[in-house]
């Protein structure tokens, strides 16, 4: 699923394990603005827009969200985006098993990112988004 290469990443420059704290939506964007506000603004934008699609993605159909991590790489400049849940079933691009009116959150996704695609996990799967940016 998705497209493009992975990029090389460096350490997490912002975990948040939704396990031990679960947050909301408005949360996670909340901690994201504060840990990479020195993006410029429509970077960081980009970047809360496909974790909040990625997450909602998860909580609707990945049965239970585990863990959202945003890794800064300076080479290519991006923040990759990575959400952990515990279904194996992939991301459908454009689709929604939920009603006609959804499914344009990975087309948003695909539109935005640079790459973006799933990895098998033991329980579940990984699926990223790198966002480029200038200033990483």
């Amino acid at each position: 699923m998705g497209h493009g290469d992975e990029p090389a990443c460096r350490v997490d420059d912002l975990v948040l394990d939704l396990q031990e704290d679960p947050c909301s939506i408005a949360g996670m964007r909340r901690r994201v603005a504060e840990a990479m506000g020195d993006l410029s603004e429509d970077e960081l934008y980009d970047v809360m827009l496909v974790a909040t699609e990625l997450l909602t993605n998860a909580y609707d159909h990945g049965a239970v969200p585990r863990r959202i991590r945003f890794v800064r790489s300076e080479r290519p400049g991006c923040v990759r985006v990575e959400v952990d849940d515990t279904s194996s079933d992939p991301p459908i691009l454009g689709r929604s098993t939920i009603s006609e009116h959804r499914g344009r959150g990975l087309v948003m996704v695909d539109s935005i990112a640079q790459a973006w695609g799933t990895k098998s996990r033991k329980v579940g799967k990984t699926v990223w988004a790198t966002i480029p940016c200038e200033k990483v």
